[in-house]
C-alpha cells in the first residue's frame, strides 16, 4: 500500500470539506474576538446597559455554536477517514496472511502478526483523525488571522511572522526523533506479543520440562523493553508539549508588551484595537501549538505505517494462478511433474529436477529420510508452493493456467495435524464441502470416516462444540473428522501427509480402511513413513537430499536403489549389507 501522505491525497472530497470547515472556523474565531472585545468595550469603557449589547451577546452565542459545530464536523471527517484507512489496511493484511504460502506462514510468530494487524493499524488512526484535520486548520486559520492583524497593526503582524517559525522548526526536530522511537516501540510490541502468545500456547510443555520460570523471566525482559520504548515516546511528547507552550507563551507575552507600550506610553493605538489583537494572538499560536502536538502523533503513525508496509511488501513465493477452468470430471486429472523444483532461498533447502507421472487413480507414495523433501514435494503438487524451476502439468496444461478455486475444488489435503475450528462437529465437517451441505450429507460423511458412532454417544451429537484446534478430541478423532471432510467433498486428488503417525493400531486400521474407500474414486498421494504404507503403493517416489533418486514399486526399489534398501533395513531392524 501507499504511504500515509499518498493515501490522504486520495480523499480529495474529504480534504475539500476540511478546507471549507477550516475557513468557517477561522471566520468564527475572528468574529468571536470581535464580539467579545466589543462587549467589554461597551460595558466597561462606554458604560452601556445590558439592553444595548443584547444583540452582541446573541451574536457571540451564535458564533460559539457555529465554531463548535465546525470543530465537531472537522473531527468527524477525520475519524471517518481514519476508519476507512484502518479498514483498508486490515483488509490488505488479512488478504496477505490468507494468501501466504505454507512456507511463509510457518515463519515468524503469530502474536507478532496479530500485533501488526491490531496495534500497528490502530496507531495510524491519529494521522487521519487528528494530524491531517489540524494540518489543514493550521494552513488556513493563522493566515486569515495574520491578514486581519496586518490591517490593524503592522508591528504585531511582524512579531507573529518572526516568532511563528520557531514552532514548526521545533516540530521537525522533535518529529524526527518521534518517528524512530515509534518504530522501535512497534518492534518491541511485536516481539512481546509474539513471545507472550508462544508462551501461552506452549505452557504445558514448559511446565513439563520445568522451564516455566525461565520463560517468565524472558517475558519480563520483553515487557520491560516495551515499557522503556513507550516511556521514551512519552518523554519526547512531554518535552514537545513543554517547548510548544513555552514558545507560545513568550510570543504572546512579546505581543502584549508591544501593545501595552503603544497603548499606554505612546498612545498610538486605541484600546479596542489593542484588546482585539491581544485576543487574536493566543488563537494564532494555539493553532500552531495544536499542530505541534498532533505532529508528534502523526510521526508515530508514520512509524506504525512503515511497519505495516514492510509486512505487506514482504516478498513471498506463491503460485500465480490463471483464468482457465479445470472442469470437474468423473476421472481424476493426469499429473506430470516436468523438471519441477522449489528453492526456499539462498543457503536453504531446495527440491530439484523432479520428473514423474501420476496417472488418474494412481496410488503414489513419497518416501525418504527426514529432511529429504517429502512434504515440500507434497506442497508443490498441492499448489501451495510455486515451482522455482520446471512446471507441473495437469491434463496437458500447466497448473498455473487454471484458476485457484477450480484446482482446490478437486483437491483434499490431510496433514498429520488437521486444524479444527472452535465450533460444532457438524460445522467442522461442513468446511470440507460446499456451503449448502445438508445435515444428512454431513452424517453420511461421518459414517464413511468411521466417527459416526462416537458422535452419537455425545450428549449434543453433531452439535457438540469442540475447542479451538480440536481441544477435547484425541488425535485419532481429529484425523477422522478430517477424513469426514474429504468424504463430504469427494475430491479427485487426495494428499496425505502420513495421517496415521502416532496413532494406536485400532485407530490406524479404521483410518486406513477409510482411506482405501476414498482411493476408489480418486488419485491418492501419500507421504509415507511406515513400511506397510510404502509396500501398498503402486508407485513410490524415493527422495534423497531434495532429489528423486528412485522410482518404482517396493520390490523394484529394494533391488535398484541402495539408499531405499538401507532405509527399509533400518525400519525392519536389520543391518544393511
Amino acid at each position: 500500500m501507499d504511504s500515509l501522505t499518498k493515501i490522504a491525497f486520495k480523499y480529495k472530497r474529504h480534504m475539500a470539506f476540511l478546507v471549507i470547515l477550516s475557513v468557517i472556523t477561522a471566520v468564527m474565531v475572528i468574529l468571536q474576538a470581535y464580539f467579545l472585545v466589543t462587549i467589554v468595550d461597551h460595558i466597561f469603557l462606554q458604560e452601556k446597559g445590558l439592553s444595548e449589547i443584547i444583540w452582541m451577546l446573541l451574536g457571540l452565542l451564535a458564533v460559539l455554536l457555529l465554531r463548535t459545530a465546525a470543530s465537531y464536523a472537522n473531527g468527524r471527517m477525520g475519524i471517518g477517514m481514519a476508519a476507512n484507512v484502518k479498514a483498508a489496511y486490515r483488509k490488505a493484511l488479512l488478504h496477505k496472511f490468507s494468501k501466504t504460502p505454507v512456507s511463509q506462514s510457518l515463519e515468524g510468530q503469530s502474536g507478532s502478526k496479530v500485533s501488526v494487524m491490531l496495534d500497528a493499524v490502530d496507531e495510524t488512526d491519529s494521522y487521519f483523525s487528528a494530524y491531517i484535520p489540524q494540518l489543514i486548520k493550521t494552513s488556513v486559520i493563522p493566515l486569515l488571522i495574520l491578514a486581519v492583524v496586518f490591517t490593524l497593526h503592522v508591528n504585531t503582524g511582524l512579531i507573529m511572522i518572526i516568532t511563528a517559525p520557531f514552532i514548526p522548526v521545533f516540530m521537525i526536530i522533535i518529529g524526527m526523533q518521534t518517528k524512530s522511537k515509534s518504530e522501535e516501540q512497534q518492534e518491541k510490541l511485536a516481539a512481546f506479543s509474539g513471545s507472550f502468545l508462544d508462551t501461552l500456547q506452549g505452557l504445558t510443555t514448559l511446565k513439563l520440562f520445568g522451564r516455566a520460570k525461565d520463560q517468565q523471566g524472558t517475558l519480563r525482559r520483553s515487557s520491560l523493553s516495551f515499557r522503556d520504548a513507550t516511556m521514551g515516546i512519552l518523554k519526547v511528547a512531554f518535552t514537545s508539549s513543554f517547548m510548544l507552550e513555552l514558545i507560545s507563551m513568550l510570543s504572546v507575552g512579546i505581543i502584549a508588551l508591544e501593545l501595552a507600550i503603544q497603548l499606554i506610553i505612546y498612545e498610538q493605538i486605541p484600546f479596542f484595537t489593542a484588546f482585539f489583537l491581544l485576543v487574536l494572538a493566543p488563537e494564532f499560536y494555539s493553532t500552531l501549538k495544536e499542530l505541534g502536538s498532533t505532529f508528534h502523533n502523526g510521526r508515530s503513525s508514520m512509524g506504525a505505517a512503515r511497519k505495516i508496509t514492510e509486512e505487506l511488501n514482504r516478498a513471498e513465493q506463491q503460485v500465480q494462478w490463471g483464468r482457465k477452468n479445470l472442469p470437474a470430471k468423473s476421472v481424476p486429472p493426469a499429473i506430470y511433474l516436468n523438471h519441477a523444483g522449489f528453492n526456499y532461498g539462498d543457503g536453504q533447502f531446495s527440491l530439484h529436477n523432479i520428473m514423474t507421472s501420476i496417472p488418474p487413480y494412481g496410488q503414489i507414495a513419497i518416501a525418504g529420510r527426514s529432511g529429504s523433501g517429502k512434504t515440500t514435494l507434497l506442497h508443490l503438487v498441492a499448489g501451495l508452493l510455486p515451482t522455482s524451476e520446471g512446471e507441473m502439468i495437469v491434463n496437458g496444461e500447466p497448473l498455473t493456467h487454471y484458476t485457484e478455486s477450480d484446482w482446490f475444488g478437486q483437491l483434499s489435503y490431510i496433514s498429520q495435524q488437521p486444524y479444527l475450528f472452535s465450533g460444532s462437529i457438524a460445522e467442522n465437517i461442513a468446511i470440507g464441502g460446499n456451503s449448502n451441505a445438508s445435515r444428512k450429507e454431513i452424517e453420511r460423511a461421518a459414517e464413511q470416516a468411521g466417527i459416526a458412532n462416537l458422535i452419537q454417544t455425545l450428549e449434543n451429537g453433531y452439535d457438540t462444540d469442540v475447542g479451538e484446534a480440536g481441544r477435547g478430541l484425541s488425535g485419532g478423532e481429529v484425523q477422522r473428522l478430517a477424513l469426514a471432510r474429504a468424504f463430504l467433498k469427494q475430491p479427485a486428488v487426495i494428499l496425505f501427509d502420513e495421517p496415521t503417525t502416532g496413532l494406536d493400531l485400532e485407530t490406524e486400521h479404521i483410518l486406513q480402511s477409510s482411506i482405501n474407500q476414498l482411493a476408489q474414486h480418486a488419485t491418492v498421494i501419500t507421504v509415507a513413513h511406515r513400511l506397510h504404507t510404502i509396500r501398498n503403493a503402486e508407485n513410490i517416489l524415493f527422495l534423497e537430499k531434495g532429489r528423486l533418486v528412485g522410482e518404482g514399486t517396493h520390490q523394484e526399489l529394494v533391488e535398484t536403489t541402495p539408499e531405499y534398501r538401507n532405509m527399509v533395513s533400518v525400519q525392519r531392524g536389520v543391518k544393511a549389507e
